[in-house]
Protein backbone atom coordinates (compact mmCIF):
# COMPACT_ATOMS: atom_id res chain seq x y z
CA UNK A 1 0.00 0.00 0.00
CA UNK A 2 1.22 3.51 -1.14
CA UNK A 3 0.83 6.73 1.45
CA UNK A 4 0.50 9.71 -0.62
CA UNK A 5 1.02 13.22 0.79
CA UNK A 6 -2.85 13.99 1.13
CA UNK A 7 -3.38 10.60 3.01
CA UNK A 8 -0.68 11.63 5.28
CA UNK A 9 -2.44 14.99 5.63
CA UNK A 10 -5.73 13.84 6.08
CA UNK A 11 -7.39 14.32 9.42
CA UNK A 12 -10.85 13.14 10.91
CA UNK A 13 -11.94 16.28 12.20
CA UNK A 14 -12.40 17.21 8.72
CA UNK A 15 -14.89 15.11 7.83
CA UNK A 16 -16.48 15.02 11.39
CA UNK A 17 -19.96 16.87 10.51
CA UNK A 18 -20.73 15.55 7.32
CA UNK A 19 -19.35 12.23 7.90
CA UNK A 20 -20.77 11.40 11.54
CA UNK A 21 -23.55 14.06 12.62
CA UNK A 22 -26.33 12.40 10.69
CA UNK A 23 -25.23 9.13 12.30
CA UNK A 24 -25.62 10.84 15.80
CA UNK A 25 -29.32 13.00 14.54
CA UNK A 26 -30.19 9.27 13.42
CA UNK A 27 -29.27 7.49 16.38
CA UNK A 28 -30.74 9.94 18.32
CA UNK A 29 -33.94 9.27 16.79
CA UNK A 30 -34.08 5.92 17.24
CA UNK A 31 -32.73 5.97 20.57
CA UNK A 32 -35.81 8.16 21.05
CA UNK A 33 -38.57 5.77 20.14
CA UNK A 34 -37.42 2.30 21.57
CA UNK A 35 -37.92 2.82 24.79
CA UNK A 36 -41.91 3.64 24.19
CA UNK A 37 -42.51 1.00 21.01
CA UNK A 38 -43.88 -1.22 23.78
CA UNK A 39 -45.38 0.82 25.84
CA UNK A 40 -47.37 2.47 22.57
CA UNK A 41 -48.47 -0.79 21.57
CA UNK A 42 -49.70 -1.73 24.70
CA UNK A 43 -51.93 1.31 25.17
CA UNK A 44 -53.19 0.80 21.43
CA UNK A 45 -54.51 -2.68 23.34
CA UNK A 46 -51.81 -5.21 21.93
CA UNK A 47 -50.37 -8.37 24.34
CA UNK A 48 -47.75 -8.62 25.73
CA UNK A 49 -46.62 -10.93 23.36
CA UNK A 50 -47.62 -9.01 20.33
CA UNK A 51 -45.84 -5.94 22.28
CA UNK A 52 -42.79 -7.57 22.15
CA UNK A 53 -43.10 -8.27 18.48
CA UNK A 54 -43.55 -4.64 17.26
CA UNK A 55 -40.17 -3.86 19.19
CA UNK A 56 -38.21 -6.38 17.43
CA UNK A 57 -39.45 -5.29 13.86
CA UNK A 58 -37.09 -2.57 13.85
CA UNK A 59 -34.40 -5.35 13.85
CA UNK A 60 -36.34 -8.09 11.52
CA UNK A 61 -36.89 -4.82 8.93
CA UNK A 62 -32.71 -3.88 8.85
CA UNK A 63 -32.02 -7.63 8.58
CA UNK A 64 -34.14 -8.29 5.87
CA UNK A 65 -33.82 -5.32 4.24
CA UNK A 66 -29.97 -5.44 3.51
CA UNK A 67 -29.71 -6.99 0.47
CA UNK A 68 -32.02 -4.50 -1.44
CA UNK A 69 -29.90 -2.10 0.70
CA UNK A 70 -26.73 -2.21 -1.26
CA UNK A 71 -29.03 -2.39 -4.60
CA UNK A 72 -30.80 1.09 -3.62
CA UNK A 73 -26.92 2.86 -2.40
CA UNK A 74 -25.48 1.62 -6.14
CA UNK A 75 -28.32 2.96 -7.85
CA UNK A 76 -28.74 6.27 -6.16
CA UNK A 77 -25.18 6.68 -4.34
CA UNK A 78 -24.14 6.92 -1.31
CA UNK A 79 -25.28 10.52 -0.05
CA UNK A 80 -29.09 10.25 -1.71
CA UNK A 81 -29.49 7.25 -0.04
CA UNK A 82 -28.66 8.37 3.54
CA UNK A 83 -30.53 11.75 2.58
CA UNK A 84 -33.67 9.10 1.26
CA UNK A 85 -33.56 6.78 4.42
CA UNK A 86 -33.62 9.36 7.31
CA UNK A 87 -36.23 11.01 5.42
CA UNK A 88 -38.36 8.02 5.05
CA UNK A 89 -37.34 7.27 8.48
CA UNK A 90 -38.63 10.17 9.66
CA UNK A 91 -41.75 10.41 7.89
CA UNK A 92 -42.31 6.49 9.49
CA UNK A 93 -41.64 7.79 13.25
CA UNK A 94 -44.26 10.83 12.25
CA UNK A 95 -46.90 8.57 11.07
CA UNK A 96 -46.24 6.69 14.55
CA UNK A 97 -46.90 9.38 16.28
CA UNK A 98 -50.93 9.93 15.16
CA UNK A 99 -51.01 5.91 15.51
CA UNK A 100 -53.63 6.29 18.75
CA UNK A 101 -55.59 8.38 17.24
CA UNK A 102 -56.48 5.72 13.81
CA UNK A 103 -58.54 3.33 14.53
CA UNK A 104 -56.32 0.22 13.27
CA UNK A 105 -53.27 2.44 14.76
CA UNK A 106 -51.56 -1.14 15.97
CA UNK A 107 -51.21 -1.65 12.13
CA UNK A 108 -49.64 1.33 11.77
CA UNK A 109 -47.56 1.41 14.35
CA UNK A 110 -46.17 -2.12 12.88
CA UNK A 111 -45.55 -0.76 9.60
CA UNK A 112 -44.31 2.62 10.49
CA UNK A 113 -41.16 -0.08 12.94
CA UNK A 114 -40.91 -2.11 10.06
CA UNK A 115 -39.85 1.23 7.66
CA UNK A 116 -37.69 2.57 10.19
CA UNK A 117 -35.61 -1.04 10.27
CA UNK A 118 -35.60 -0.51 6.61
CA UNK A 119 -34.83 2.91 6.68
CA UNK A 120 -32.03 2.22 9.17
CA UNK A 121 -30.64 -0.61 6.89
CA UNK A 122 -30.23 2.00 4.32
CA UNK A 123 -28.29 4.59 6.22
CA UNK A 124 -26.32 2.20 7.86
CA UNK A 125 -24.76 0.59 4.79
CA UNK A 126 -24.63 3.78 2.85
CA UNK A 127 -22.24 5.79 5.25
CA UNK A 128 -20.19 2.76 6.09
CA UNK A 129 -19.83 2.19 2.10
CA UNK A 130 -19.02 6.05 1.92
CA UNK A 131 -16.16 6.30 5.17
CA UNK A 132 -14.84 2.80 3.66
CA UNK A 133 -14.03 4.99 0.54
CA UNK A 134 -13.84 8.48 1.56
CA UNK A 135 -11.43 7.93 4.38
CA UNK A 136 -7.61 6.60 3.60
CA UNK A 137 -6.85 3.50 4.96
CA UNK A 138 -4.14 4.06 7.41
CA UNK A 139 -7.04 6.05 8.94
CA UNK A 140 -10.17 3.57 8.30
CA UNK A 141 -10.36 1.69 11.68
CA UNK A 142 -10.20 4.80 13.57
CA UNK A 143 -12.83 6.32 11.40
CA UNK A 144 -15.26 3.39 11.29
CA UNK A 145 -15.00 3.07 15.29
CA UNK A 146 -15.95 6.63 15.69
CA UNK A 147 -18.70 5.81 13.64
CA UNK A 148 -19.51 2.86 15.77
CA UNK A 149 -19.12 5.02 18.84
CA UNK A 150 -21.25 8.26 17.81
CA UNK A 151 -23.89 5.72 17.00
CA UNK A 152 -24.32 4.45 20.45
CA UNK A 153 -23.68 7.71 21.83
CA UNK A 154 -26.47 8.49 19.91
CA UNK A 155 -28.44 5.52 20.97
CA UNK A 156 -27.42 6.42 24.46
CA UNK A 157 -28.84 10.24 24.79
CA UNK A 158 -31.80 10.00 22.85
CA UNK A 159 -33.64 8.25 25.58
CA UNK A 160 -33.14 11.06 27.97
CA UNK A 161 -34.34 13.53 24.88
CA UNK A 162 -37.12 11.56 24.72
CA UNK A 163 -38.29 11.21 27.96
CA UNK A 164 -37.77 15.29 28.39
CA UNK A 165 -40.17 15.36 25.74
CA UNK A 166 -42.73 13.27 26.90
CA UNK A 167 -42.84 15.10 30.02
CA UNK A 168 -44.96 18.40 28.05
CA UNK A 169 -46.48 15.97 25.14
CA UNK A 170 -47.31 12.58 26.59
CA UNK A 171 -45.83 9.70 24.50
CA UNK A 172 -46.17 10.62 21.31
CA UNK A 173 -43.48 13.34 21.90
CA UNK A 174 -40.94 10.53 21.67
CA UNK A 175 -41.93 9.64 18.34
CA UNK A 176 -41.74 14.17 17.49
CA UNK A 177 -38.18 13.40 18.69
CA UNK A 178 -37.51 10.66 16.54
CA UNK A 179 -38.75 12.24 13.57
CA UNK A 180 -36.89 15.51 14.15
CA UNK A 181 -33.34 13.84 15.01
CA UNK A 182 -33.96 11.53 11.26
CA UNK A 183 -35.66 14.74 9.42
CA UNK A 184 -32.37 16.67 10.60
CA UNK A 185 -29.86 13.66 9.81
CA UNK A 186 -31.46 13.84 5.96
CA UNK A 187 -30.82 17.70 5.86
CA UNK A 188 -27.20 17.41 7.11
CA UNK A 189 -26.39 14.30 4.96
CA UNK A 190 -27.08 17.01 1.80
CA UNK A 191 -23.75 18.49 2.98
CA UNK A 192 -22.13 14.97 2.52
CA UNK A 193 -19.98 15.56 -0.97
CA UNK A 194 -20.42 13.05 -3.44
CA UNK A 195 -17.07 10.49 -3.75
CA UNK A 196 -15.96 10.81 -7.29
CA UNK A 197 -15.14 7.33 -9.11
CA UNK A 198 -11.67 7.19 -10.26
CA UNK A 199 -10.65 7.14 -13.83
CA UNK A 200 -8.56 3.76 -15.00
CA UNK A 201 -5.47 4.98 -15.09
CA UNK A 202 -4.35 2.53 -18.40
CA UNK A 203 -7.02 3.59 -20.25
CA UNK A 204 -8.23 -0.06 -20.10
CA UNK A 205 -11.75 -1.11 -20.17
CA UNK A 206 -13.72 -0.62 -17.14
CA UNK A 207 -14.67 -3.17 -14.78
CA UNK A 208 -17.72 -5.20 -16.14
CA UNK A 209 -20.53 -4.33 -13.38
CA UNK A 210 -20.69 -6.88 -10.49
CA UNK A 211 -23.37 -8.61 -9.29
CA UNK A 212 -25.18 -10.07 -6.15
CA UNK A 213 -24.08 -13.96 -6.90
CA UNK A 214 -20.46 -13.09 -8.18
CA UNK A 215 -19.92 -11.21 -5.44
CA UNK A 216 -20.93 -14.12 -3.28
CA UNK A 217 -19.10 -16.68 -5.09
CA UNK A 218 -15.80 -14.61 -5.50
CA UNK A 219 -15.91 -13.97 -1.55
CA UNK A 220 -17.48 -17.21 -0.36
CA UNK A 221 -14.08 -17.90 1.64
CA UNK A 222 -14.22 -14.83 3.69
CA UNK A 223 -18.00 -15.29 4.45
CA UNK A 224 -17.39 -18.44 5.40
CA UNK A 225 -14.44 -17.26 7.99
CA UNK A 226 -14.35 -14.02 9.17
CA UNK A 227 -18.09 -13.39 8.15
CA UNK A 228 -18.86 -16.49 10.85
CA UNK A 229 -16.97 -14.80 12.96
CA UNK A 230 -18.49 -11.29 13.28
CA UNK A 231 -21.93 -13.36 12.96
CA UNK A 232 -21.04 -14.91 16.49
CA UNK A 233 -19.39 -11.40 17.65
CA UNK A 234 -23.03 -9.97 16.73
CA UNK A 235 -24.92 -12.65 18.63
CA UNK A 236 -22.37 -12.09 21.50
CA UNK A 237 -23.15 -8.04 21.56
CA UNK A 238 -26.73 -8.78 21.26
CA UNK A 239 -27.19 -11.52 23.66
CA UNK A 240 -25.39 -9.13 26.43
CA UNK A 241 -27.75 -6.57 26.34
CA UNK A 242 -30.31 -9.06 27.56
CA UNK A 243 -28.53 -10.94 29.62
CA UNK A 244 -27.81 -7.86 32.41
CA UNK A 245 -31.22 -7.19 33.16
CA UNK A 246 -32.65 -10.69 33.42
CA UNK A 247 -29.66 -11.10 35.91
CA UNK A 248 -30.66 -8.78 37.40
CA UNK A 249 -34.05 -9.22 37.68
CA UNK A 250 -32.67 -12.95 38.89
CA UNK A 251 -30.97 -11.61 42.05
CA UNK A 252 -34.39 -9.75 43.04
CA UNK A 253 -32.82 -6.43 41.94
CA UNK A 254 -35.72 -3.65 41.48
CA UNK A 255 -35.56 -1.67 37.67
CA UNK A 256 -33.62 1.04 38.88
CA UNK A 257 -30.61 -0.78 39.79
CA UNK A 258 -31.20 -2.56 36.75
CA UNK A 259 -31.87 0.53 35.08
CA UNK A 260 -28.17 1.65 36.82
CA UNK A 261 -26.16 -1.30 36.28
CA UNK A 262 -26.84 -1.41 32.58
CA UNK A 263 -26.62 2.30 32.20
CA UNK A 264 -23.09 2.34 33.17
CA UNK A 265 -22.01 -0.38 31.52
CA UNK A 266 -23.00 1.44 28.27
CA UNK A 267 -20.94 4.60 29.95
CA UNK A 268 -17.74 2.51 29.63
CA UNK A 269 -18.51 1.02 26.20
CA UNK A 270 -18.82 4.76 24.70
CA UNK A 271 -15.21 6.03 26.23
CA UNK A 272 -13.05 3.40 24.68
CA UNK A 273 -14.06 2.82 20.79
CA UNK A 274 -11.38 5.89 19.64
CA UNK A 275 -8.32 4.32 21.18
CA UNK A 276 -9.42 0.75 20.17
CA UNK A 277 -10.01 2.43 16.36
CA UNK A 278 -6.16 3.94 16.56
CA UNK A 279 -5.07 0.56 18.07
CA UNK A 280 -6.78 -1.29 14.84
CA UNK A 281 -4.84 0.92 12.27
CA UNK A 282 -1.68 0.58 13.97
CA UNK A 283 -1.13 -2.96 15.21
CA UNK A 284 -3.75 -4.37 13.23
CA UNK A 285 -7.33 -6.13 13.43
CA UNK A 286 -6.67 -8.75 15.30
CA UNK A 287 -5.04 -6.42 18.51
CA UNK A 288 -8.62 -5.82 19.16
CA UNK A 289 -10.89 -8.37 17.35
CA UNK A 290 -9.37 -11.39 19.71
CA UNK A 291 -9.31 -9.29 23.25
CA UNK A 292 -12.78 -8.10 22.99
CA UNK A 293 -14.54 -11.23 22.58
CA UNK A 294 -12.34 -12.62 25.14
CA UNK A 295 -13.32 -10.27 27.60
CA UNK A 296 -16.92 -10.64 26.86
CA UNK A 297 -16.74 -14.05 27.05
CA UNK A 298 -15.08 -14.60 30.43
CA UNK A 299 -17.47 -11.69 31.78
CA UNK A 300 -20.76 -13.58 30.36
CA UNK A 301 -19.48 -16.82 32.16
CA UNK A 302 -18.38 -15.00 35.97
CA UNK A 303 -22.47 -13.50 35.73
CA UNK A 304 -23.84 -16.48 36.99
CA UNK A 305 -21.02 -16.58 40.25
CA UNK A 306 -22.32 -12.73 40.99
CA UNK A 307 -25.02 -12.67 43.91
CA UNK A 308 -25.50 -8.91 44.82
CA UNK A 309 -25.29 -5.70 42.99
CA UNK A 310 -21.70 -4.92 43.34
CA UNK A 311 -20.51 -7.98 41.56
CA UNK A 312 -22.76 -8.13 38.59
CA UNK A 313 -22.24 -4.37 38.60
CA UNK A 314 -18.09 -4.81 37.94
CA UNK A 315 -18.94 -8.20 35.69
CA UNK A 316 -20.68 -5.79 33.46
CA UNK A 317 -18.32 -2.70 32.99
CA UNK A 318 -16.33 -5.35 32.14
CA UNK A 319 -18.25 -6.13 29.62
CA UNK A 320 -18.89 -2.67 28.75
CA UNK A 321 -15.33 -2.31 28.36
CA UNK A 322 -14.81 -5.67 26.33
CA UNK A 323 -18.06 -4.63 24.47
CA UNK A 324 -16.48 -0.75 23.71
CA UNK A 325 -13.45 -1.21 22.22
CA UNK A 326 -14.83 -3.95 19.62
CA UNK A 327 -16.53 -0.55 18.39
CA UNK A 328 -16.53 0.02 14.54
CA UNK A 329 -14.76 -3.80 14.08
CA UNK A 330 -17.51 -5.66 11.60
CA UNK A 331 -17.75 -2.55 9.48
CA UNK A 332 -13.75 -2.65 9.96
CA UNK A 333 -13.64 -5.97 8.71
CA UNK A 334 -16.33 -5.68 6.11
CA UNK A 335 -14.68 -2.34 4.54
CA UNK A 336 -11.24 -4.25 4.59
CA UNK A 337 -12.08 -7.07 2.59
CA UNK A 338 -14.46 -5.58 0.56
CA UNK A 339 -14.03 -5.11 -3.54
CA UNK A 340 -13.57 -2.39 -5.34
CA UNK A 341 -16.15 -3.80 -7.75
CA UNK A 342 -18.91 -4.54 -5.91
CA UNK A 343 -18.20 -2.94 -2.47
CA UNK A 344 -22.35 -2.12 -2.04
CA UNK A 345 -23.56 -6.30 -3.07
CA UNK A 346 -20.57 -7.24 -0.74
CA UNK A 347 -21.55 -4.91 2.42
CA UNK A 348 -24.91 -6.06 1.98
CA UNK A 349 -24.36 -9.65 2.59
CA UNK A 350 -21.74 -8.73 5.44
CA UNK A 351 -24.46 -7.20 7.16
CA UNK A 352 -26.95 -9.47 6.42
CA UNK A 353 -24.30 -12.37 8.14
CA UNK A 354 -23.90 -9.38 11.15
CA UNK A 355 -27.80 -9.01 11.79
CA UNK A 356 -28.50 -12.91 11.32
CA UNK A 357 -25.92 -13.07 14.54
CA UNK A 358 -28.02 -10.63 15.70
CA UNK A 359 -31.55 -11.82 15.55
CA UNK A 360 -30.44 -15.45 16.64
CA UNK A 361 -27.82 -14.71 19.94
CA UNK A 362 -31.20 -13.55 22.04
CA UNK A 363 -32.97 -16.20 20.89
CA UNK A 364 -30.28 -19.05 21.75
CA UNK A 365 -30.63 -17.03 25.06
CA UNK A 366 -34.53 -18.07 25.41
CA UNK A 367 -33.94 -20.87 23.73
CA UNK A 368 -31.84 -22.37 26.62
CA UNK A 369 -33.18 -20.18 29.69
CA UNK A 370 -36.63 -22.53 28.80
CA UNK A 371 -34.96 -25.98 28.46
CA UNK A 372 -32.33 -25.85 31.12
CA UNK A 373 -31.66 -22.70 33.40
CA UNK A 374 -31.03 -18.86 32.45
CA UNK A 375 -27.45 -19.57 33.96
CA UNK A 376 -26.80 -22.04 31.27
CA UNK A 377 -28.35 -19.62 28.76
CA UNK A 378 -25.51 -16.67 29.71
CA UNK A 379 -22.91 -19.33 29.83
CA UNK A 380 -23.58 -20.89 26.41
CA UNK A 381 -23.54 -17.32 25.64
CA UNK A 382 -19.97 -16.69 27.13
CA UNK A 383 -19.02 -19.82 24.61
CA UNK A 384 -20.16 -17.54 21.86
CA UNK A 385 -16.86 -14.94 22.93
CA UNK A 386 -14.39 -18.11 23.07
CA UNK A 387 -15.86 -19.38 19.63
CA UNK A 388 -15.43 -15.70 18.16
CA UNK A 389 -11.83 -15.11 19.39
CA UNK A 390 -10.74 -18.61 18.19
CA UNK A 391 -12.31 -17.46 14.26
CA UNK A 392 -10.82 -14.35 14.50
CA UNK A 393 -7.53 -15.13 15.73
CA UNK A 394 -7.14 -17.89 12.67
CA UNK A 395 -9.09 -16.31 10.10
CA UNK A 396 -7.79 -12.72 9.85
CA UNK A 397 -4.15 -13.62 9.66
CA UNK A 398 -5.00 -16.32 6.97
CA UNK A 399 -7.05 -13.84 4.67
CA UNK A 400 -5.01 -10.73 5.33
CA UNK A 401 -3.85 -10.57 1.84
CA UNK A 402 -6.88 -10.00 0.38
CA UNK A 403 -7.71 -6.96 3.03
CA UNK A 404 -8.40 -3.85 0.39
CA UNK A 405 -5.20 -2.45 1.44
Amino acid sequence: MTTTQEDQNFTLRSIAVPAFGPALLFCIGEGAVLPVIALSARDLGASVAVSALIVTLIGLGSWLFNIPASLITMRFGERWAIVGAGAVGALALGAAAFAPQMEHGIWLLAAAMTLVGMSASVFNLARQKYLTEAVPVMFRARALSTLGGVTRIGIFIGPFIGAGVMQFAGISGAYWVGFVGMMAAAALSLTIPDLVAPATSDGGPIPRASTLRNVAASHAGVFLSVGFGILLLSALRASRQVVIPLWADHLGMDATQASLIYGLSGAIDMLVFYPAGKLMDRKGRQWVAVPSTLIMGVALILIPFTGGFVPLLLVALLIGFGNGISSGLIMTLGADFSPDNGRSHFLGIWRFIADSGATGGPVLLSALTAAISLAAGVWATGVLGFAAAAVFAVAIPRLKHRRNY
